[in-house]
């Protein structure tokens, strides 16, 4: 992944250094759990060391990454190396490896999602009463709060959160049952005293591989954490919209909205967090193809994962800490959100309207066309809603309009009624 959207820590977890080196700790705990090798033979396959220039360098004769990291390793650890690799194969290292470096990139991108959680709950408490307007199919529909909006989007990042740390998880297993995976050079009691010594549960059938399901899992459990993050970047984008301006992304001192036009204060985080999540989508479909491999083991998967669970945990990593600052910081504008609830002309209140109607004794059907003609004379006239009532009942006393109370009808107060209920459930659940 390119240095723009990798924190360090990501780029040093998934760094070349750090996969031999996963693959050392799964070589050495071996060693420590053979017959064999002497307790002086274990001091010198632990004190071994490797340079990635000197098994890049070995691997041109051998052409086999792990081979060459073998031989490196062994070479150094003298003639002890030659308890190093014993019994096992390949994937043993490989797979049982991948799962340490999963499981560190977990313990980095958990804290943030629930960072992202957090402070998407501490907004929503922040404006649980403040009023807005609710869209449907991009239109307004009827008022709501900022902070029930909000409360959504978190209670979201918690299930990503919840999401995340099975998939994870599950991810995290290891294997060293050989060739085909049926232990002819080990035993699956050896597999687990290995393993245990590495902190990963073994996996059930390896047949030489980490069934890839597995990872498959944890990409679309990514995917789908990024997937609501762009939800929560387009609500962004779209409140930033000049129009609407109910919400924006913060503006840092110096900063600068276009080249061109100083005026410009772009959602350009939210634009780039809605990128980004393509590119997660697309490497799960990859992790997806990934799971039919040949028989008991090919590696037709191997090239794909060196791409995309590199990328797709750095991006995550990347997009979570990003929201999670934006939204920290999101400048909220509850003057113009009461401004925006006005631009129906009280049209907004249509369904009071109309079940207060029906309340009267006017059946349904009859009093919606009476409520839609008005909504949308409303709509058409820039004419308050209030006031073609108050004018259609001053021509004709016995419309079904006369009985009615238009300060209930046309109160906020229902709309905001239960808004400390429904935030409230973020304090239930966490």
């Amino acid at each position: 992944m390119i240095d723009r959207y990798t924190r360090p820590e990501l780029a040093q977890l998934w760094s070349d250094q750090a996969r031999f080196e996963a693959m050392r700790r799964v070589e050495v705990a071996a060693c420590e759990e053979m017959e064999g090798p002497t307790p002086a033979d274990l001091d010198a396959i632990r004190d071994a060391t490797f340079t990635v220039d000197a098994v890049s360098e070995r691997e041109r004769v051998t052409d086999h990454d792990v081979a060459a990291f073998v031989d490196v390793l062994a070479q150094s650890a003298g003639p002890s190396g030659r308890w190093i690799h014993y019994g096992l194969t390949s994937s043993d290292v490989l797979d049982t490896a991948l799962a340490l470096q999963i499981r560190a990139a977990g313990e980095l991108i958990l804290p943030e999602a629930s960072a992202l959680a957090g402070a998407l709950a501490e907004q929503a408490r922040t404006h649980v009463y403040t009023l807005c307007v609710g869209r449907t199919h991009g239109i307004h529909a009827e008022p709501t709060t900022f902070g029930i909006k909000l409360a959504g989007f978190a209670f979201e990042a918690r299930r990503n959160v919840e999401r995340l740390q099975r998939a994870f998880k599950q991810a995290s297993v290891g294997a060293l049952s050989g060739a085909v995976g049926t232990y002819s050079a080990t035993s699956p009691d050896f597999e687990r005293r290995v393993l245990a010594r590495l902190g990963l549960e073994p996996e059930s059938v390896s047949t030489q591989v980490i069934p890839r399901d597995r990872h498959a899992e944890l990409m679309q459990a990514i995917a789908l954490a990024g997937a609501g993050l762009e939800r929560l970047a387009t609500e962004i984008r779209h409140l930033a919209r000049t129009e609407l301006s109910e919400a924006r992304e913060p503006f840092t001192k110096g900063q600068k909205g276009s080249s061109a036009m100083p005026h410009k204060r772009n959602p350009i985080k939210s634009e780039q967090v809605t990128g980004l999540a393509r590119v997660l989508r697309g490497n799960a479909s990859a992790a997806v193809e990934n799971v039919a491999l040949w028989h008991e083991r090919d590696i037709s998967h191997s090239s794909v994962e060196r791409i995309i669970l590199p990328d797709s945990t750095t991006l995550l990593d990347h997009m979570l800490r990003r929201m999670t600052a934006l939204i920290e910081g999101l400048v909220v504008d509850p003057v113009r959100m009461r401004e925006n609830l006005d631009l129906t002309y009280g049209a907004l209140f249509s369904q009071r309207l109309l079940l207060a109607i029906v309340a009267s004794g006017l059946t349904r059907d009859d009093a919606y066309r009476i409520v839609q003609r008005l909504a949308q004379q409303a709509l058409d006239t820039r004419v308050p809603l209030r006031q073609l009532i108050a004018e259609e009942v001053a021509a004709d006393p016995g419309s079904p309009l006369a009985s009615l109370d238009p300060d209930a009808i046309f109160d906020f107060a229902p709309y905001i009624r239960y808004a400390d209920e429904i935030v409230g459930r973020l304090d239930l659940s966490a």
